[in-house]
Order: C-alpha cells, then structure tokens, then sequence
C-alpha cells in the first residue's frame, strides 16, 4: 500500500503524503490526515472512550480543531442574553438547552457522545435521540458553561447549535428525500428486473436459449447492485449495529435474506446453475423501504404536529417603547416588555393583556375552534391570532420559556418513553430473529439431506416470508398514530404508558375546584362578623392569598388593588387548608373552617343555606372571626355530559376535593355522582385513590392545582387541565389544553382503541408468520410470494394503525 492509499483511522479519508500524525489506539499507531483528526482521536484515547472505535459501523466527520476565534464564537452561548431563546431554569443553578447534532452515522456516535459529555464537571444528564439528532442536556452553572460543552462536542469532531424547529423540520425532509431516493432506486431496478424475471421464467416453460438465460441473469445482476449497495444499506447498517451490541433486532434476518440470495445468485450467473433470485432482491427491499416509509411519517407526525405549533411564532413584533413603536426581532425582546398586537396578527410571545379587548383563535394549541374572548388581566400565548380589536401586552415569556415551546419538550420527552407492551414486543421480537435463525439452520439442514438442489431456496424463502417486520412495527405504528391523533385534540399524552393504562381505566376521580367548575370562583358576598370593617377584612385576605396559587386565592387578589395590599410576614400556605400570616402584629388565618378555627361558628348553617353550593372562606384572629367570604364558583358547560358519558360506560366517578363539604355536595348532586368527599388535604385524596386501587380499581385523577400534584403522581394516569398549575402539568401523564372534560373519555377512548389496534396487529403478526412458516419451509411458498406476502402483512399492519389517525 502507498503511502496515499494510507486512510486515516479516525475520518477514513486519505493521509497526505508526508502528513505524520498519530495516535496510539489499541496497541498501534494509528495514522490521521490532519491535526484535527488527531486532536479528537487523542482526546477520546485520553478519556478511555477508545471502544468507540470498536463499535462504530460508520465513518464520521473529519475532526476539527477548536481555533482561538471559534472559541469566542461560542463564549457568545454563555450570554444570558443569547441563552434566552433557548436555555430554560430547570432549577436553582441548574440549565437545561436542546441541540441538534450534526455529524452522527450511527449509535457509537451517540455512546461516545453521551459518555465524553456525562464526564465533564457540572453535566447534569445528556440524553441523545438516534432519530432527531437532538441532545437534551442539563447542566449547573456554577461549574461549567454552555461554550465549554459546545467545545466538547466540537474536540469529538461533531457540531452543535441550539435546536430550532425549522431546521429540524429541513433535516427530516433532507432524511425523507434520501429515503425516497432509496425506494425509487429499488423501483425502478425491481421493475426492470422483474420484466427479466417473467422472461427466465418464460423461457423455462416454453423453452429459450442457453446465450440468452446468461445474457438476462446478467442483466439482472447489473440492475440489482445498486439495490443492494444503495437501497438496502440501512438494513445493513441497522443489523450490524444490533449485533455488535448483542441485540438481535429484525434487521438481521433482512440483511442475511437480501445479501444471501445475492451472494447465491452471483454465483449461479458466474458458475451456471438453475435459478436467480434477483426479482426477490428487488422486491423484499422495495417493499420493505415503503413500509418503513409509512411507519416513519405516522410516527414523525405527532413530533410536527407540536413543532408546528413553534413555526407559528412570528420572527417581529412591533414593541412600545417611551411611546414610539418599532419593529424588533421577537428574541429581542425582554420580559416586561409591552408590545402591540393588531387585529389578524400572530401574537409574538407569552403574555398579559395590559390595554384592550378582543378575542383570539387558539385552535392550534387546544383544539377549540370558537374564539377565546380576552380583556385587560387575561392570559395570551404565542402563536395565537388576535381577531377582533388592537391588544397592548406585557411579555412575560420568549423563545424557549413560551408555553408552546414547553409543550415540543414534554412530546419530545413522552417520545422517548416506551410503554410495556412495547417493549415487550421488542423483547419477543429478538427472541423471535434467534428461533427464526435457528429454524433456518434446523431447515437447511434437513433439505440438504432430503433434497440439496431445493436447500438454497427454501431457507431463503423462510427467512424472507419470517422477517419479523410486522411484529416490529405493530407496536410503534399505534403509537405514533394514536399520539398524533390526539395532538390535534389538544390532548398531550405526556408519558408513554399513558395509552396503554387509560384502556383499563374503570374509576375517574375529579377535584373540583378548577376541574369540575371553571375555576375562577368569585367572591359573592362578605359577611362582617368582627369589628373591622368589609374593605379592610378583604385587604388582609388577599394579603395572605397574593403568594397562593389556588384559584380561591385569586378571587381575593382580584378583589383589591395592588397597591392597597398590606405587608404579611411569615405568611404560609397550607394546600387544601388555607393559609396563615401577621399582618400589622396581629395572626391571622383564611381558609375552611377547621383550619381557621373559628370560636363562633353558630352561623354557617344559616349562611349555607341562604348560598347553597357556596364555599365559606374564614378569616380569624387569634380571639375571634373577623369576616367569612362566601365563593361560588359555576361548573363547567360540559361537566354534566361529560360525567354522564362516564357513568353510561360503566366507569365510576367519584369527586375529592380540599373544599368544604357542603359546596362539594351540592356539586355532586348536579353531576348525579353518589362518591364525593370533602374537605380533603392532599395526604386524604391520596389514602382515598389507595383504597380504590386496593379493592382492585384502575383510576384515573382528573385534577388542576399544587394540592393535585400528590394524587396525580399516585393514579395509575392522571389527566392535568390546561390551564392549572406547572406543578400539576409536570406530574401529570395527560394534560388537557382544551381543558375539555369530556376529553377525558376521548382519550379513554382513543386509549382502548390504541391498545385494540396493538392487539390486533400482535396476533396478525403471529398468526402470519407461524402459519407461513410451515408452508415455507417444506418448500410451498417460493422466494418472490415469501417477498410479496412478508410485505402484505407489514402493510396490514401500518395501515390498520392509520385508522387511529
């Protein structure tokens, strides 16, 4: 070998004459064609990371050197400025950013990657996505910044730039452009073949010329190649990645079926002998790569479906500033910022409506087609559509931080997570590839003593027509088309089993406030019962609730103005009780009765009676009751039907909720449920869900607020409303952002149906291939039908799942 033909062992590329730069790997110097190249070598032999080199099955990008000016490039991510648009708080000292990877070939790229980055000093946690490229990692502050990560991954010879959907959105179409080009290839060559194809077989019946056989075989060898070294490389790769990591997924059989059948047809048409299986070749790849091709779109769906929601966001807005109005670019812009949305616009950033009245199209977002009225206080997203008048708003989220953007990380998570029947199925396809191998051995063996001419062909025909290829994507096709199908509901499946247990749920809990009523309770009436006067009462209460986040807390807030609130201090907030402070030297507490322990209490029957349903807030002093607020807080326009829904179908409903027994009752008996309970602390609802579960139930919790969050975690799926809480939205495994009840027994639905449709295509697949197993190994079923009906019955199985869409 010349010294050119020399490749270097890090990139592949050819080392220039006189270039002598190596590394030590695996006992041998290693030759590099650049300093680069070398650079990233040393540094993955220096951080023990050299098995890279031994299971990588693809060669990367040539490697770079990190130059003093590219190192201040990228000190400009340590910008809070810059970090902004995509660096979010996820926690005390703690950032969390998504990047896309440029540069990985296979899963070696992803390991090295991975543990070079989870060495490093302040990495919290790294996790890469094989399928987007994408990396989410999360890192302290305090001991490394974001430009030193970057460098990291810059040494190991790969780029990263923060994610941005528009460029995720151009690297799945240059994939699918790629994939297509790989389906017309093996068009095209299997059209072309199998027009050779009906001529061999012609001719052996009819008669033809022994020139003329050679003459088509070799025609049909050339038209083949580029089927086999372009078309079906991604089996290849696929197979041999799952066998230098000992698992043995569906692609094994499928690479060892297409390189076998043409490796034997090669040397039929070299040596001469009976027959070629070129056609199949061409066929079992085409069909196969169109399979895929489905599965992939069904399943690339429900991540567009979210990232869509992001393109939305216009690049401008017009922000108000010292009274003059500009045209600024949106990750310009500041929280606090006020800017101006016209009628027909796209609204640029989370905010508050500060001046105006109009009404917005959120439908992307919740699936709700009627327009959203919006007035002065009222919350509005990015990517919503003002329709009606001017709406001046205060920003209070941008880039990253937007609710829009939080809901791609929570699908992108949800993605990420299998549920068990998934990988169940991935287990018992594994085992399936070693027995269906082992079976191709135990065939082989017993045609060549029955019949050797007939040994070739048959085993070729059981690997073909086994290929677990159905089996594989009956689980993921579901999935896929069941998540984005209730996308664009506006019901967010947030973790992956959440599909899976909503099929058996056969109990749904609710909390009330929020959840069952609107939410935004009011206060209808102040009863005086000490001696400060109404107005000073109703100052010292929404003093203690400002720091509160239960919409009870809110009612009061709402009822004074902020700059008549008074100083609390030590003010603490008890879920599901109330909460306690001193105002001016004096203790008080506001919440239901038995927190607030109120000395006279003789009235409440009275008052419950005159408000029937109402709810009864007390504010006491450490002698006596100061006032009682009386809430009422009206259901929901479909809670009726959607309780309803519920209890036709056979599922018990019950309610618990932190408010006071009597407005709990009066809620129960509208919605027709005979299981409530009031008054319940957080730790109550949990021992109530418990009991449920004990005598056998599946439950699912339906709930909105931070005294939620325990019992959302403990239920079997927990659905969260739309507009409650973070917390509650973070525990959740459902989150509704319609916050449409009757969602709920969409998505029990659609969870039934998901699980129907994984049910049917599993016992497809078995069915399939133990019924064609036979037939083709005692030699009834030939190559090219093997091909055909192998991929039928993947083709059953997508489209089956597509009905969930």
């Amino acid at each position: 070998m010349s010294e050119m033909a020399e490749l270097c062992y890090h990139c592949g590329q050819p080392v220039p004459a006189g270039y002598n730069y190596r590394v030590h790997i695996d006992h041998v110097d290693r030759g590099m064609c650049c300093r680069g190249c070398q650079a990233v070598a040393q540094s993955i032999v220096d951080n023990g990371l050299v098995e890279y080199y031994r299971s990588r099955t693809a060669m990367p990008a040539s490697g770079q050197e990190v130059l003093p000016d590219e190192i201040k490039k990228l000190a400009l991510y340590d910008h809070p400025e810059i970090q902004r648009s995509f660096v979010i708080d996820a926690g005390e000292h703690c950032k969390e950013a998504v990047l896309i990877l440029e540069g990985i070939t296979c899963a070696a790229c992803i390991w090295l990657n991975e543990r070079h980055l989870k060495q490093l000093d302040g990495v919290l946690s790294i996790d890469v996505n094989y399928a987007s490229h994408r990396a989410r990692v999360s890192w302290d502050e305090r001991k490394i910044g974001l430009s030193r990560i970057l460098q990291e991954i810059q040494l190991l010879g790969y780029n990263a730039h923060p994610y941005n959907a528009r460029q995720a959105d151009q690297l799945r179409k240059s994939q699918r452009k790629k994939d297509l080009q790989r389906i017309a290839i093996a068009g095209i060559a299997a059209a072309q073949v199998m027009m050779l194809a009906v001529g061999l077989y012609a001719g052996s019946w009819y008669g033809i010329d022994a020139n003329m056989v050679r003459l088509l075989r070799w025609f049909s060898l050339l038209l083949t190649v580029p089927v086999v070294v372009f078309a079906a490389w991604p089996f290849y790769r696929s197979a041999w990645s799952g066998l230098k990591t000992g698992h043995l997924n569906m692609d094994v059989p499928v690479a060892l079926a297409i390189l076998t059948a043409f490796s034997g047809s090669v040397w039929v048409t070299v040596m001469g002998g009976t027959h070629v299986y070129y056609d199949t070749i061409g066929m079992f790849t085409l069909f196969l790569l169109a399979t895929r091709l489905l599965e992939t779109g069904a399943r690339e769906k429900s991540v567009e479906a979210a990232e869509n929601l992001l393109k939305l966001q216009p690049a401008m807005a017009m922000r108000l500033q010292n009274g003059q109005q500009e045209y600024v670019p949106v990750l310009d812009l500041l929280l606090g910022d006020h800017i101006l949305t016209k009628p027909g616009e796209t609204i640029a950033a989370d905010a508050v409506v500060v001046e105006g009245i109009s009404s917005v199209d959120e439908s992307l977002l919740t699936g709700e087609s009627m327009a959203v009225a919006k007035r002065i206080g009222d919350n509005v997203i990015a990517g919503s559509v003002n329709l009606e008048g001017p709406l001046t708003l205060k920003v209070t989220g941008v880039g990253e931080n937007t609710i829009l953007a939080g809901i791609v990380r929570l699908v992108d998570k949800a993605q990420a997570e299998k549920p068990k029947i998934a990988m169940l199925a991935d287990r018992v396809a594994a085992w399936f590839t070693l027995g269906l191998l082992i079976f191709a051995v135990i065939v082989v063996l017993a045609w060549l003593r029955v019949d050797s001419s007939r040994a070739f062909e048959i085993v070729l025909s059981v690997l073909v027509v086994t290929c677990p290829c159905a089996l594989s994507l009956a689980v993921p096709a579901a999935l896929a088309a069941a998540g984005s199908h209730l996308i664009k509901r506006g019901i967010l499946v947030m973790r992956g089993h959440a599909l899976e247990t909503l099929a058996q749920v056969n109990h749904v809990v609710f909390d009330k406030t929020g959840t069952l009523t609107i939410g935004r309770p009011e206060i209808v009436a102040v009863i005086k019962l000490g001696v400060a006067d109404e107005d000073y009462c109703s100052r010292i209460a929404a003093s203690l609730e400002r720091a509160s986040e239960h919409p009870l807390a809110q009612a009061f807030v709402r009822r004074v103005d902020a700059g008549l609130l008074l100083e609390a201090t030590g003010a603490r907030n008890f879920p599901g009780e109330g909460v306690s402070g001193e105002i001016g030297g004096v203790a008080y507490t506001l919440g239901n009765r038995d927190f607030a322990q109120p000395s006279r209490g003789q009235n409440e029957a009275e008052i419950q009676a005159e408000f029937p349903g109402a709810t009864l807030v007390w504010l006491c002093d450490m002698q006596s009751v100061q006032a009682v607020f009386v809430l009422a807080d009206p259901l929901r326009a479909d809670a009726k039907a959607a309780v309803d829904t519920l209890q036709t179908r056979g599922i018990g409903v019950s309610i618990l909720s932190g408010d006071s027994a009597a407005a709990v009752a009066h809620v129960a008996a509208q919605l027709g449920v005979k299981n409530y309970h009031g008054q319940q602390k957080p730790q109550d609802k949990l021992t109530v869900l418990q009991a449920l579960q004990a005598r056998g139930d599946v439950v699912a919790m339906v709930g909105d607020g931070i005294n939620d969050a325990p019992v959302l975690a403990g239920a079997q799926v927990s659905f969260a409303m739309g507009t409650g809480t973070d917390v509650a939205s973070q525990t959740s495994d459902i989150v509704l952002l319609s916050s449409k009840l009757h969602d709920v027994a969409a998505a029990l639905d659609t969870g039934k149906s998901t699980l129907k449709v994984m049910r049917q295509n599993l016992l497809w697949a078995a069915i399939y291939n133990f019924t064609a197993l036979p037939f083709a190994a005692l030699g009834y079923v030939s190559p090219w039908a093997a091909a055909l009906g192998m991929s039928i019955s993947s083709l059953i199985v997508v489209l089956n799942a597509l009905r969930l869409r």
